[in-house]
């Protein structure tokens, strides 16, 4: 029997906390120092609160100027909001394809060192820029729309959904890899018989996760001219109509929560 299954051992057990550093004079030190950068960094903010106090005035007139909401406009926030999810779906699907070659490439324990190397640097500079830059970046190139939008989610899409395939790769048990190599198969059966049956339900999951997040980010990259409600909704602050934003802010909450209760009921089929 093991020790941990022995009663008189376990009786003897002791819990700790462990600590990262040993040293009090090292460990307080560092705290200290943590402490001291905080206030600093609120420091340099250079916050002047007059202003932040003139602003409560105008908040308060926005929020009232915001009730109630006007869904008088409900075709052109029903047409927007289709192309959002449109952007998401297409990035999602565009996404998932494009990021299983980039996956199997990035695999340390898969791919040839100069083929990992390239495929890392790929997710990491794609992964450098939040969608927000991507989406400015598309949007010089190819204009203002969905298409912008759609190029930014697919970036993001890419690069999330590779790492988490190559990480979940790099960590399968080496025996059973071993096991297959060794019985001469090619490397395409290696492909079917070994990789794909243990991260295909890893893999299903991150796509279904980021699709949620796509669905999100939809209105966002939206907001810099990537198409979809999130345009409409800046288009709607610059004129002032602040009972339109309500509204489409709404709607973005009903289409996000929508989304959350797709995300989760999709993945627990696959557990």
């Amino acid at each position: 029997m093991s020790g941990l299954a022995d009663p008189s051992n376990a009786e003897r057990l002791e819990w700790h906390t462990i600590k990262l550093i040993e040293n009090p004079v090292y460990r307080y030190g560092l705290l200290g120092l943590v402490v001291a950068y905080l206030f600093w960094s609120v420091g340099s903010l250079e916050v002047d609160w007059a202003r932040v106090a003139r602003g409560f005035p105008r908040a308060g007139d926005m929020f009232s100027r915001m009730f109630p909401p006007n869904f008088s406009r409900w075709e052109l926030l029903s047409r927007e909001l289709l192309v959002s999810v449109q952007m998401a779906f297409a990035a999602s699907f565009f996404g998932m394809i494009l990021a299983v070659p980039l996956g199997l490439c990035a695999a340390s324990n898969l791919a040839p060192r100069s083929v990992y190397l390239a495929a890392r640097f790929i997710i990491i500079l794609s992964r450098t820029f939040h969608e927000i830059i991507w989406a400015i970046f598309f949007v010089k190139i190819v204009g203002f729309g969905p298409l912008a939008g759609a190029l930014t989610l697919i970036v993001a899409s890419v690069s999330f959904i590779s790492k988490m395939m190559a990480e979940d790769i790099e960590n399968m048990p080496p025996g059973q890899m071993e096991a297959i190599r060794a019985t001469g198969a090619s490397f395409m059966k290696f492909l079917v018989y070994c990789i794909t049956p243990q991260a295909l339900p890893r893999y299903l999951g991150v796509s279904i996760y980021r699709l949620d997040a796509n669905i999100r980010h939809s209105t966002i990259v939206g907001i810099v001219g990537g198409g979809g409600i999130g345009q409409v909704l800046a288009a709607s602050f610059k004129r002032y109509d602040y009972d339109f934003s309500l509204a489409i802010l709404l709607t973005i909450i009903a289409l996000v929560f929508l989304g959350e209760i797709f995300s989760n009921w999709a993945r627990s089929r696959l557990r």
